[in-house]
């Protein structure tokens, strides 16, 4: 429901940020969370524990441009950490929560506030990333935001894993990532990357084996004598 401040009937809202890496996301939001501090609002940020890539203490974007947040294991932590009179909250990298995130920025809405929350919308695979759809589908305003494909330079929409690696979780930046468009991204680059690195080990531990194996015409192992 409403709540009154300052004699002003207020509704909330949920606004999602939403894009694949290096779109400026987490600038986005740090502009409105500035706006909400020019304009005199009372304003609160969190952010996930998880996230340590650039600052503890703080969102940061790619290009190191930071704001003062509050880091949170989880969720629900978020419920018991706004304060009564707080009227904008901002949340960055929601795709690292549980899907009880869209029940919190639910609950901050119902009571007034506004609930601006940035993440990516897809992992490397392409897929929906963690609880982001049901954000979009909850929110009341949604900014997509684009980056640079860096093969062609065409609007990006996805998120190129450029390390061998599983998993969807992988901290990572530009060295882990690459912005792509549509025709140049490839989900299945990175497991491939990544099995073609681990034949490579194997067939260079077989070589040295089969050095180790190796005689000389006497039946001497080769290197035992100079």
């Amino acid at each position: 429901m409403a709540w009154l401040n300052n004699g002003i009937l207020r509704n909330g809202q949920i606004e999602v940020i939403c894009g694949c890496m290096f779109s400026g996301k987490t600038e986005a939001l740090i502009t409105q969370i500035r706006r909400a501090q020019i304009a005199r609002l009372r304003f609160q940020v969190f952010k996930p524990v998880v996230d340590t890539r650039y600052a503890l203490d703080a969102v940061a974007s790619h290009d190191r441009t930071e704001f003062p947040a509050t880091n949170v294991k989880t969720a629900q932590e978020i419920l018991h950490l706004v304060e009564p009179f707080t009227e904008v909250i901002g949340i960055d990298e929601c795709q690292f929560f549980t899907n009880d995130i869209a029940d919190v920025a639910t609950a901050l809405a119902t009571s007034g506030r506004r609930v601006i929350l940035a993440g990516l919308d897809t992992d490397w695979q392409g897929q929906p990333f963690g609880p982001m759809p049901q954000l979009l589908a909850l929110a009341d305003v949604i900014h997509k935001q684009y980056a640079i494909c860096v093969v062609c330079g065409a609007p990006a929409t996805r998120t190129q894993r450029i390390v061998g690696a599983n998993g969807q979780f992988l901290l990572g930046s530009t060295e882990s990532y690459e912005a792509r468009c549509r025709k140049h991204f490839d989900p299945t680059f990175s497991e491939r990357l990544k099995h073609s690195a681990s034949r490579l080990a194997a067939s260079n531990e077989a070589m040295a084996q089969d050095n180790s194996l190796a005689t000389d015409a006497f039946g001497r192992p080769i290197g035992e004598f100079s």
